[in-house]
């Protein structure tokens, strides 16, 4: 497998995404592929159809980009997991107040820009968000369409065939 994009959040449209291979990889036990390139991250626009906010926990909601609808996790609880007990307080602090605030702006029917780490959960693709941004530009989306389509031929494609 080749992992050259792997740590690199490639622009992806839906479509693309819930066709990624799960891959089994020694350094994560849960990985993807596209065309044997192995990837990570993503980033991907559109607009938010579905939300669910479970104060403290999660915010679970859904970006449609006209190919498909992506499901997105954005983790809020920070301040209690055992996972950031390790951290310095004041560097988990940060993230929260950040997590907090990327939930505040998501709200059903604007377009955002997602990127985070492409995961699994119960057999489905979602992306655990590192961060979101609202995109004020009504044509951010179809900008993204091009970029996925430009870099898909350029790059991404050109990488898969010199591993052959």
């Amino acid at each position: 497998m080749d992992n050259r994009l792997c740590n690199t959040h490639v622009k992806l449209l839906a479509f693309d995404l819930l066709s990624l291979t799960q891959t089994p990889s020694f350094s994560d036990p849960i990985s993807f592929s596209r065309k044997g390139i192995l990837l990570s991250r993503l980033e991907t626009v559109g607009v938010v159809t579905s939300r669910d906010l479970k104060p403290n926990k999660f915010l679970k909601f859904t970006v449609d980009d006209g190919t498909g609808c992506i499901t997105c996790i954005l983790w809020l609880n920070h301040l209690n997991s055992p996972y950031f007990s390790r951290r310095h307080p004041s560097d988990v602090r940060l993230i929260a107040n950040a997590a907090d605030r990327f939930a505040a702006h998501v709200k059903l029917g604007v377009v955002a820009r997602v990127r985070g780490r492409i995961t699994s959960f119960r057999g489905e693709l979602q992306i655990t968000v590192s961060d979101v941004v609202i995109e004020r530009d009504p044509n951010a989306e179809i900008l993204h369409w091009l970029d996925c389509v430009r870099l898909a031929r350029n790059c991404y494609d050109v990488v898969a065939s010199q591993r052959k």
